[in-house]
C-alpha cells in the first residue's frame, strides 16, 4: 500500500507558490522528482499578476515513494535573451524520457514580467541529461501565439502526441503529433471544452485526459486518443476537509504506477470566504495527492481519505 502521504503533500520553501506539478522518476539519484511552477506568492510589492510572472521552475524530490517531499533546487535553463532574459516567466513543464535516453521538457515561456494576462506565450522544447540543466531550446509552431500547458504521451504506434491549451480559441485543448520528438505537426482541436492544464495518460486499457476547468477537474475518456467522451461529473469540484485542501483542486498530473494511478494537483488554500484578505495568504499554493479509482467506466477519488502511496521506480 505504501506510506500515508503528507497533507499538504508539499509547500515550496522559497516563494510558497508551488503549482502545476509534473513528476518523473530520476534514475540518477534513485528518487522521484517533482517539477512545478514556483509562483512568487510571498514576494513583496507585486502589483496585478506580476507574482504569477517571473516564475522559476522548482524541483522537489521524494525518497519514500511519493509520501514526503523536500526542495532540491530550481531548474536551470539556457534560453535566448529575447525570451525575457532575467525577467523570463516559466510555467507548467511536462517532461518525458526520449528513446535516446535524454529528457525532453515542454515548457511554457512568457517573454517578460507583466501586470496582466495580455501578452504572448509559447511552447519551448528543451533537452537535458541530468534533469537540472536544460538547453537546446526551440520554440514549437503550434496553433497561435498564446499557447500554454503541455502534456506529452507516446501512442501505441510510436507517435508522440502533445496536448496543450490554445488561449486564442477560448482556452480549448488542441494537440500536435511527432514521429521523432523533433518534427511537430499541429492537428487542431482535440476536444471542445474550456479549460487548461491537460494531462493525458493510459490506464486500464483506455486513454484519459484530465483538465482544469476552474470548477474542479474535467475528465475525458478515449479508446484511441482521438475520439473523446466527457465524464458527467468533475473531480475535486467539492472542497475537502484536510489541511490546505478546503478548496477546489487545480492543474493536475497523474502518475500511473503498476496497477494504481495517483492524481497530483494544487490548491490555493487561502481562497475561501472565511480567510483573511491577505495577499500572501490568497496567493500561496500547495501540492496535494489522491489515489484515483475507476468506477462504472469513469474516474473517482476521495480526497478526505488518507492516501497510501508507493510510486515504483520506472525505466
Amino acid at each position: 500500500m505504501g506510506k500515508i502521504a503528507a497533507k499538504p503533500l508539499y509547500r515550496d520553501p522559497i516563494f510558497d507558490g508551488a503549482a502545476d506539478p509534473t513528476l518523473i522518476w530520476n534514475p540518477q539519484v534513485g528518487k522521484w522528482w517533482m517539477f512545478y511552477t514556483d509562483r512568487r506568492a510571498n514576494a513583496p510589492g507585486q502589483s496585478g499578476v506580476t507574482w504569477v510572472h517571473g516564475t522559476p521552475i522548482g524541483i522537489a524530490e521524494s525518497a519514500d515513494g511519493g509520501a514526503h517531499w523536500k526542495f532540491v533546487q530550481m531548474a536551470q535553463f539556457e534560453l535566448p535573451a529575447e525570451y525575457g532574459g532575467t525577467n523570463v516567466t516559466c510555467w507548467a513543464p511536462d517532461i518525458i524520457r526520449a528513446p535516446d535516453g535524454t529528457w525532453q521538457m515542454f515548457l511554457t515561456v512568457v517573454p517578460g514580467i507583466f501586470e496582466d494576462w495580455n501578452h504572448p506565450r509559447f511552447m519551448v522544447q528543451l533537452t537535458s541529461t541530468d534533469l537540472i540543466h536544460w538547453n537546446h531550446p526551440r520554440q514549437l509552431a503550434l496553433a497561435s501565439d498564446r499557447v500554454i500547458d503541455a502534456s506529452v504521451l507516446r501512442l501505441p504506434d510510436g507517435m508522440w502526441r502533445l496536448w496543450y491549451n490554445d488561449e486564442r480559441t477560448g482556452k480549448s485543448i488542441h494537440f500536435a503529433d511527432s514521429p521523432d520528438l523533433a518534427n511537430w505537426t499541429d492537428q487542431g482541436l482535440a476536444f471542445k471544452s474550456r479549460g487548461e492544464g491537460p494531462k493525458s495518460f493510459r490506464w486500464h486499457g483506455k486513454f484519459w485526459c484530465v483538465i482544469d476547468e476552474w470548477k474542479g477537474l474535467g475528465v475525458f475518456r478515449s479508446a484511441d486518443a482521438s475520439q473523446w467522451s466527457k465524464q458527467p461529473t468533475n473531480l475535486l469540484a467539492i472542497p475537502g476537509h484536510g489541511a490546505d485542501d478546503q478548496v477546489m483542486g487545480g492543474h493536475p498530473d497523474v502518475v500511473v504506477s503498476g496497477e494504481r494511478a495517483f492524481l497530483f494537483y494544487f490548491t490555493h488554500p487561502g481562497r475561501r470566504a472565511s480567510a483573511k484578505q491577505d495577499a500572501t495568504e490568497q496567493r500561496r499554493s500547495s501540492i496535494q495527492v489522491v489515489e484515483l479509482q475507476e468506477q462504472n467506466g469513469w474516474l473517482t477519488c476521495n480526497r478526505d481519505q488518507p492516501t497510501h502511496i508507493r510510486l515504483l521506480p520506472q525505466k
